[in-house]
């Protein structure tokens, strides 16, 4: 069976900054004709951002899809709804694990041993430090020469 992309194509902003976005609404698998209804549904209950104040809503039916086209106080509003087949897509999801065969197992990678820990501080170093080496104060600390 195909897999189907719902995809609409809507106006967004307004005025200078109106313009053309698409989404992916959904994806059906089946016959094309059950992702045309679906979309039709979609289409028909559709309620965009633009206009605020709608005057007349007006939906067509072509052959891909429909086109919604919403007349507002002062400008139209279009919103076209298209039913495509899916061809290719980078970020699908695995297959379920049924139909996938199982790898053998990798070996295990070894681990390094962890590193010795470093010395302890003499007693006559004028450094504070923790109780793992490191100085409580970095020596960079107030240098004029470092910015």
């Amino acid at each position: 069976m195909a897999t189907w992309g719902l995809v609409m194509e809507t106006t967004v902003g307004a005025g200078e900054r109106k313009h053309t976005e698409a989404y992916v609404l959904a994806h059906l698998e089946g016959t094309r004709e059950d992702a045309l209804a679906e979309l039709e549904r979609r289409a028909r209950n559709h309620t965009p951002e633009h206009p605020w104040s709608p005057k007349r809503r007006r939906l067509f039916r072509e052959g891909g899809g429909f086109l919604l086209v919403i007349d507002g106080a002062w400008q139209s509003f279009s919103t076209r709804f298209t039913v495509a087949e899916l061809l290719d897509d980078s970020a699908a999801p695995p297959p379920p694990p049924s139909a996938v065969e199982p790898e053998p197992a990798a070996p295990e990678p070894e681990v390094a041993p962890p590193p010795p820990p470093s010395p302890p501080p003499s007693p006559s170093s004028p450094v504070e430090r923790y109780a793992d080496g490191v100085p409580v104060r970095p020596s960079w600390l107030g240098r004029t020469d470092v910015q």
